[in-house]
């Protein structure tokens, strides 16, 4: 068993204005999944962007809206979940004046 706050993972910024903590991974011995969770600040956003697994996300805090490949944002905002199927294209973006917080999971080996 491994019980950690979030905020004591070393963070990445795979982007301007995206921090990225992977929480539950491989290192931690986890087999089937990683959780990671994202920090994107006011005005940011992921790349579009698609790939051969789903997403499972779960909004903490802030609002934003995802972007699909036709370009339609559809909004959300804390407490949120959203499910990606795999292959389909989007972006997450960070439509408020706070930071968006979500948890995404995805399964390991993918990363």
């Amino acid at each position: 068993m491994k019980i950690r706050h979030y905020q004591d993972v070393p963070a990445t910024n795979p982007l301007p204005g995206v921090k990225k903590r992977v929480c539950i991974g491989p290192d931690e011995g986890a087999g089937n999944f990683i959780l990671r969770v994202f920090d994107v600040e006011p005005g940011q956003a992921s790349p579009d962007h698609a790939h051969p697994w789903e997403h499972e996300i779960f909004v903490l805090t802030g609002q934003g809206a995802v972007r699909d490949e036709q370009g339609t944002e559809t909004p959300f905002r804390e407490g949120y979940t959203l499910f990606l199927p795999a292959d389909e294209k989007h972006c997450m973006i960070n439509k408020g004046s706070d930071v968006l917080r979500f948890v995404c999971i995805i399964p390991t080996g993918v990363e």
